[in-house]
């Protein structure tokens, strides 16, 4: 069974190591001690979580999209038909092409907050 540090699960989680302290500190993710007594989260529970936590988000937005990336825009780049927006969103880039009225209609501009919807018609899965 795969095993998270504090911090991995952080990572993962896109939270910081005291939240994940937290977590476990109110029951609400399962921790485990290593032979150090480092406080380990167990790979089936972390995913659990992670699990529980998406469908709470999910199931409040009404789209049938399943990918909401909450981030601040940092870059617009208008042309004559479209134009590019970036959003970092946690540690992801997010760019996102889009009409040039639609870009006029939702006036994104850096440091504005917004979120990335995006339903992949393919996903690739591999491992670190």
């Amino acid at each position: 069974m795969h095993t998270y540090r504090i911090g991995d699960a952080a990572a993962l989680l896109g939270v910081s190591a005291d939240t994940v302290r937290r977590l476990v500190d109110g029951g609400k993710l399962t921790a485990e001690r290593d032979g150090t007594c480092r406080r380990i989260i167990p790979g089936p529970a972390l995913a659990a979580y992670a699990r529980r936590l998406h469908r709470t988000e999910r199931d409040s937005t009404g789209s049938s999209a399943r990918h909401h990336f909450s981030g601040i825009v940092t870059d617009v780049t208008l042309t004559d038909v479209s134009a590019q927006v970036e959003i970092q969103a946690g540690p992801f880039r997010v760019v996102a092409v889009v009409s040039r009225e639609s870009a006029e209609e939702l006036k994104p501009e850096p440091g504005v907050p917004a979120v990335a919807v995006i339903k992949p018609a393919n996903v690739i899965v591999d491992r670190p």
